[in-house]
């Protein structure tokens, strides 16, 4: 089980980078037609850049989010010893949620579509954090 919690989490890292390339490139795309300039970047007031640049930014801090709370419970479960199959799962399906999350986010931004993964992500955190307290304490 602990291989599989390290792999999401380097699947979330990865997720994490690969909006940060998006975001990048985005900035730059702004920047090329004049939409920025360099003193926008100074302070960084993007308001200029069009909603696909803050959109893009919002979903980079977004990864540093909730995401936070799953490095953490991933991290004990594996120092405790209370890396389980339901952990494990768990841990898979935030990572699934946060993907699918980022999809709709810097796609169609189908605001009540990325509720509900958004929504099922801090569910499965949170009952990854209740698994993991049960079989250290229970």
């Amino acid at each position: 089980m602990e291989k599989i919690i390290i792999l999401a989490m380097f699947v979330q890292v990865t997720l994490s980078l690969a909006v940060m390339i998006i975001m990048g490139r985005r900035r730059f795309a702004a920047a090329k037609n004049k939409q920025l300039n360099l003193n926008d970047f100074a302070t960084m007031r993007l308001d200029n850049a069009g909603d696909h640049v803050r959109v893009a930014d919002r979903n980079f801090t977004n990864q540093f989010e909730i995401p936070v709370l799953f490095y953490t419970g991933c991290l004990l479960a594996l120092q405790l010893n209370s890396a389980s199959v339901v952990v494990a799962i768990l841990a898979c399906v935030f990572v699934i949620t946060r993907i699918l999350h980022s999809i709709i986010h810097l796609g169609s931004n189908n605001v009540r579509a990325r509720f509900n993964v958004f929504l099922i992500g801090c569910v499965s955190v949170f009952a990854m954090w209740l698994a993991m307290i049960w079989r250290l304490f229970i």
